[in-house]
């Protein structure tokens, strides 16, 4: 079994406090992890600056370089993991064994971590709009010949990490080739992706004092908020509403995304209709970018029977599968606490679970200690309903009649919004809309990302501040 210490500026430390990271199906103990706790990672704050001061003795270049054999190393290399090694498949069996992910989803979030490294220079790019990057590192410079200034706002950014799906890690890869530390604290379920990336930064050349990985309960996670001036965090609800307006901490929640079909489009929805499935059920439907409402003012029936026809089939596939598609609820409960809160939405007059006609039994499977949720689609006779405004963590939508004028408004807030229109006042609209974080016009899946277009916030307006400079000779 393998031990995972707590990584303190790069250097292990095994805590007397453990926790037991332990198979999905099995209930099999895969690793021992040692536990931080809030007075360590206060006391090790006061070293922050020595992250940042370690990275700025490489150019952004370098780092951007080193960034790219990172890339490299965690896709093909056995790397140290805690008090032993690790290869790729054995990265991705453990990965899959704790979280309840499909290896093959866990094989191609590794590709998605592996292209970010890759494409860092590009990516950096477009985070700061074609900045000349010797302007972060040195904190000012020239542009066509007015002086400019960045400052960074803190030395580290803090994570509080998610178990529930890998592909987040992409979002915190290009902090390093930015000159600042990573304090990291991973979910529960997954240790696997913050040990094994920063098992390949340090192999590929990053100071270690640049990285600290603090595993633990909520505590820890809170402790790390606390300790940082810059940190993102990702949960639920609760979690975006508790820090809204604190500018230390971007939360990042639920989607919410959807797919709109203007008057002008609806009656050719067949034509959109692998895009819709495609947004829908891709990765398990477990990321906030999976479309979970799709809204039009006409054949909502006949769309939400479609969808539901290809989905209503699915069911769950050992996890080791080439095809298996689901992925299974890890903490005892969930799953059914879910089937049963989607059952009571469905009591309501004019919503209706389309994909009960279409599966056999009940929306929730028990298998083991696994427990899955079946594909479903509700139709929803009006934006009124209640299920209209839900997400889950699994493949659910909500087709929802509404007309095309009530539309934005109706639709609340939104991570990725794809919108099927050649309408330009109803593009209009959308454009403006200030509660559509990242825009696709046209029949993009929501689930396709431009990774030279981030969404919820610029990582470069959060960690720096543009500020006003001037020289003069001396």
């Amino acid at each position: 079994m393998i031990q995972l210490p707590v990584l303190r500026w790069g250097q292990p430390y095994t805590s007397m406090d453990v926790d037991e990271v332990t198979h999905f199906a099995t209930g099999e103990p895969i690793a021992k992890v040692s536990r931080a706790n809030g007075g360590l990672i206060q006391r090790d704050m006061r070293k922050a600056p020595q992250a940042r001061a370690a990275l700025q003795k490489l150019s952004i270049d370098e780092l951007v370089t080193i960034a790219g054999r990172a890339g490299e190393l965690y896709m093909t290399a056995t790397l140290p993991m805690g008090d032993g090694t690790q290869t790729p498949e054995e990265f991705v069996r453990a990965q899959s064994a704790s979280t309840g992910m499909p290896e093959n989803m866990c094989r191609a979030n590794m590709k998605k971590n592996a292209f970010v490294l890759a494409e860092m220079r590009n990516i950096l790019r477009s985070l700061t709009r074609r900045l000349d990057f010797s302007v972060l590192s040195d904190g000012w410079g020239m542009e066509e010949g007015v002086p400019v200034s960045y400052q960074a706002q803190s030395p580290v950014l803090g994570l509080v990490l998610p178990s529930n799906t890998a592909g987040v890690h992409t979002l915190w890869l290009p902090v390093i080739p930015l000159q600042v530390g990573l304090v990291l604290k991973p979910g529960p379920q997954e240790p696997w992706t913050p040990f094994r990336m920063a098992a390949a930064f340090f192999q590929a050349g990053i100071p270690r004092e640049a990285i600290s990985i603090y595993p633990g309960a909520g505590d820890v996670g809170a402790a790390v908020l606390d300790a940082c001036d810059r940190n993102l965090i990702f949960g639920g609800t609760p979690t975006v509403d508790r820090y809204k307006g604190d500018p230390r901490v971007q939360a990042h929640g639920p989607g919410f995304s959807k797919i709109l079909l203007g008057d002008d489009q609806a009656d050719q929805w067949e034509k959109y209709l692998d895009m819709m499935v495609e947004s829908v059920f891709i990765s398990g439907g477990r990321g906030c970018i999976n479309a979970s409402g799709i809204w039009a003012s006409r054949h909502t029936r006949e769309i939400a029977d479609a969808i539901a026809k290809r989905l209503g089939p699915v069911r769950p596939l050992p996890h080791d599968h080439p095809e298996a598609s689901l992925a299974a609820f890890t903490v005892p409960g969930v799953a059914e606490a879910v089937s049963k809160a989607i059952d009571a939405d469905l009591a309501q007059p004019g919503v209706t679970d389309v994909t009960a006609k279409y599966r056999e039994g009940s929306r929730l499977v028990q298998d083991g200690r696994a427990d899955y949720l079946l594909p479903t689609v509700v139709h929803c006779a009006s934006p009124d309903a209640a299920i209209a405004k839900k997400e889950y963590m699994f493949p659910f939508v909500t087709v929802v009649e509404c007309p095309e004028a009530k539309m934005v408004e109706a639709i609340g807030p939104t991570l990725v919004g794809t919108a099927v229109t050649c309408n330009p006042a109803f593009r209009r609209r959308l454009i403006d809309a200030t509660h559509i974080d990242r825009l696709n016009l046209g029949p993009v899946p929501t689930t396709k990302l431009n990774w030279l277009q981030p969404h919820e916030g610029n990582l470069i307006d959060f960690l720096f501040r543009a500020r006003a400079f001037q020289t003069a000779d001396l």
